[in-house]
């Protein structure tokens, strides 16, 4: 008697349910409450992957703090690279004051507008670079006299 083939397993639904992404659109009110809740949750995603960041960072190259070579191009290499170090651990340090100040306009209701001319910066710089704090225009504008302020 011919054995039967062996049934296959029925496929399960193996399509993962992903839920989509809210991006905040200009046909909703600017900042409205969704606008608010989507700029702090991104603001604080980014400031805690910045402490992450940096935390491992300086578990990674805490481990060669005692170590003194007695190779002066040793210790020139060493010295360089802490500085490049100290000025990335300072840049984040300024960038998290700035995602501190942006959380804080989130909640006085100033969030999203400029600090120049008081309109709204509109959502897709701010989406862009959540902590702006200047239009473009106005921006633009800030940059051309820095650089005539440079060049005198």
């Amino acid at each position: 008697m011919p054995k039967k083939p062996a049934k296959k397993p029925a496929k399960k639904n193996t399509k993962k349910i992903t839920k989509k992404r809210y991006i905040p659109t200009d046909k909703e009110k600017y900042m409205c409450v969704k606008h608010k809740q989507f700029f702090t949750e991104e603001l604080l995603k980014w400031k805690k992957d910045i402490i992450q960041s940096n935390s491992l960072t300086n578990l990674l190259n805490s481990s060669d703090d005692n170590v003194s070579s007695a190779d002066v191009v040793d210790q020139a290499s060493s010295y360089t690279d802490k500085s490049v170090e100290m000025k990335a651990l300072n840049r984040s340090r300024k960038l998290i004051e700035k995602i501190d100040a942006a959380l804080r306009r989130i909640k006085d209701e100033t969030y999203g507008y400029c600090e120049e001319t008081s309109e709204p910066i509109g959502l897709k710089r701010l989406i862009a670079r959540p902590v702006a704090t200047l239009s473009i225009e106005a921006q633009e504008k800030h940059e051309r006299n820095e650089k005539i302020f440079i060049e005198d």
